[in-house]
């Protein structure tokens, strides 16, 4: 696992930033920003920036807003997405367009450059060694699901994870900077051998327990729990947690209630668990949901929403219902990885059908598809089905 990429499926800090100005309060912006209201996060951080022009944080929530909606506009928001391509390597991902890369850098460099100013002038000052770790780590962010450059990432990482080792050291009390330290440290003991090596001697410490343990204190802080929350439910995820990573996006979901995806989150841990009743009904009443939102969408919404749908009743053995998600979700654009994955499902229909040739050709396709687009999971998994038909291990889940 790439240690950046981790970070990338959450935010930085919504904090009320104490400084020399006096005291910011981007909650407003990052309350907007994760309800997908993202013209109004915009808003709010130039309006910030207008009235703080010399405090760091103004500058990191607008540059943070800008990243947010570039990977939303992406479809790169879900959980899927971490675990597929970003995950791996250094991936060829698109430019981002020239004014708002320009927007972000602008913003993300000013808010560096505020706070190192003020940790020359006072290098005990917690706060402003704070404030540099979160916008090193935007900026960290940023290269690698933006840019899709994980290895260049790693020096804003390192930079990022010292000034907040540091403020636990003068500040053991300050759980918020346990945020990036924590997740780079799960990130690091989740890597192969090799790159976990690399990772020591580049100054990255690791520890999966100590990672998790970080994250959940972290959790516990007003300002960070919404970012500690998704990093918390990646990791869950790909620990086999699964009923604590639907629980987290079931509380996000009261909290965010205009954030739609939440729901596609909450369904998608729903699945990975067992309950594809649970799934199926969190899908159906999200599918209504979407088509009532009037806000710019990603390419490949809907298609994924049906492709998650089509999934969860294989599962429960509604091969009618099933077949006919996933012929739309081919109809609605959808994303590589998500084409590849509708295959999988579709092979799985005509094998519960007797249809072997039909089934491995579907197989076939999807592993085509899925080694095209990054998703190993999908990959395998169609090599294991073209050697053996699927079938139900115990009663469908109803």
């Amino acid at each position: 696992m790439c240690l950046i990429a981790v970070v990338g499926l959450a935010g930085l800090p919504t904090a009320t930033a104490k400084t020399d100005v006096g005291a910011v309060d981007t909650v407003p912006v990052f309350t907007a920003a994760y309800n997908l209201h993202y013209d109004r996060a915009l808003t709010v951080a130039q309006q910030l920036v207008a009235r703080f022009p010399d405090a760091s944080s103004p500058h990191r929530a607008l540059a943070t807003v800008v990243w947010m909606q570039l990977l939303y506009d992406r479809g790169a928001l879900t959980i899927d997405h971490y675990l597929t391509s970003l995950t791996r390597s250094d991936v060829d991902l698109p430019s981002p367009p020239a004014d708002r890369a320009a927007l972000f850098h602008t913003h993300v460099n000013r808010a560096i450059a505020l706070a190192e100013a003020r940790i020359k002038a006072a290098p005990d000052d917690v706060e402003a060694r704070f404030e540099a770790g979160l916008a090193h780590g935007l900026r960290a962010s940023y290269i690698a699901t933006v840019e899709g450059k994980v290895t260049s990432a790693f020096g804003a990482a390192r930079r990022a994870f010292d000034a907040h080792e540091w403020v636990l050291d003068k500040a053991p009390q300050r759980h918020d900077a346990g945020l990036i330290v924590g997740t780079y440290r799960y990130a690091v003991a989740a890597m192969s051998f090799p790159k976990r090596w690399f990772a020591y001697i580049a100054g990255f410490g690791g520890g999966k327990e100590r990672g998790i343990a970080m994250l959940e204190e972290a959790a516990t802080i007003p300002t960070t729990a919404t970012d500690a929350r998704l990093a918390l439910a990646l990791i869950y995820s790909r620990e086999a947690r699964q009923h604590e990573a639907h629980a987290v996006f079931v509380a996000l979901m009261a909290e965010y209630p205009d954030n739609r995806l939440f729901q596609l989150e909450a369904a998608s841990a729903a699945w990975r668990a067992g309950l594809a009743d649970t799934a199926d009904a969190l899908l159906t009443s999200g599918l209504a949901r979407l088509a009532q939102d009037s806000r710019p969408k990603p390419d490949g919404e809907r298609a994924l929403w049906l492709y998650k749908r089509g999934q969860a009743r294989v599962s429960r053995n509604h091969l009618p219902e099933a077949e006919q998600d996933l012929g739309q979700a081919l109809e609605h654009n959808p994303a590589g990885w998500v084409e590849g994955r509708v295959y999988l499902e579709l092979g799985r229909i005509a094998d519960l059908r007797g249809a072997r040739s039909r089934a491995l050709d579907a197989y076939a396709r999807a592993r085509t598809l899925c080694e095209a687009h990054r998703d190993p999971w999908c990959s395998d998994e169609a090599a294991a089905l073209r050697k053996r038909p699927f079938r139900f291990t115990g009663n469908p889940v109803d």
